[in-house]
Formats: C-alpha cells, structure tokens, sequence
C-alpha cells in the first residue's frame, strides 16, 4: 500500500515538471528496467464475421472433403489470398 501512495506522489511529481533533463538518450531504458510489463498478447484472437450460408456450407463440405476443420481452412484461404495480392501488387 505504501509503495503505492509513493508511485503516485511520484507520478504527479513527473506531471508537473519538465522530466527530459533525466532522460539519457545514450542509455535507454527497457519497459522492465522501469517496472513496467505489457499485457500477454494472445497468439490468437477470437473474430465474428457474418458470410452467407451458402458459402458456409462449402466451406464446410470442403473442409470435409479435405479432412481439415472449417476454422482452419478459413485462416488457410485468408493467408494465402494474402500473399497472392501481396505478391501481384494489390491493395487489399
């Protein structure tokens, strides 16, 4: 608690002063030098897009035929769909 109360008298204290005279640009500072630490970003992240029932349904039976999940064809059609108009020069 106590650490806390003098985070933020620090913290104001930077507010309402010019700090750049502490800043050493010769030796720059990791966000974990200072105590800071980035929230985990996810490797995946859960999306909702609509898309015609028709085109679920072949996507489904194809990912039968093809013996892979739905989920996983679509991010497979998505990448290299990507790359394809990468490589011809297309905007998305």
């Amino acid at each position: 608690m106590r650490k806390t109360k003098k985070r933020q008298k620090e913290v104001k204290i930077y507010d309402l002063f010019d700090t750049t005279n502490y800043i050493d640009k010769k030796h720059p500072l990791k966000l974990s030098d200072i105590g800071y630490k980035l929230p985990r970003v996810t490797p995946t992240q859960v999306v909702s897009i609509r898309i015609p029932t028709w085109l679920l349904n072949q996507l489904k039976s194809y990912s039968h035929d093809q013996d892979i999940p739905y989920h996983a064809l679509i991010k497979l059609i998505l990448s290299e769909g990507i790359k394809k108009r990468k490589s011809l020069g297309r905007a998305l």
